[in-house]
């Protein structure tokens, strides 16, 4: 169930499928990221994918994924551009928490480089 939408989650995000990607988040979901405060809402969620990501654009490759009932964790990593033109590598670790209708009600994400 959460392990699916997991792994559709990071082809949406990689394809700049903003509202695909949201739409797999409950209205009430939180998001927690490095350097950003708390994103609470479909509504912030959008503002940020849309307008305050400081990633362009990339491709995530999960190498682990660990699904334990309604909690999903995953490494993996990050090959992609900035918007300021940088290129970036970075590892990362999510943790997901999933509704019984499989909507995310939280996310947690870590990366191995500060502040991407």
């Amino acid at each position: 169930m959460g392990e699916n939408a997991v792994r559709r989650y990071y082809e949406l995000v990689d394809q700049g499928d903003v509202d695909g990607l949201v739409a797999l988040f409950d209205p009430e979901a939180v998001y927690h990221r490095p350097g950003y405060p708390p994103l609470c809402g479909k509504e912030e969620l959008l503002r940020f994918y849309s307008s305050q990501r400081v990633i362009k654009e990339g491709k995530h490759t999960v190498g682990t994924l660990v699904a334990n009932g309604a909690e999903v964790a995953v490494h993996g990593e990050f090959h992609g551009t900035l918007h300021s033109g940088e290129t970036v590598e970075a590892r990362f670790a999510d943790f997901f928490r999933c509704h019984p209708d499989g909507t995310f009600a939280r996310r947690d994400t870590f990366f191995f480089v500060p502040l991407i």
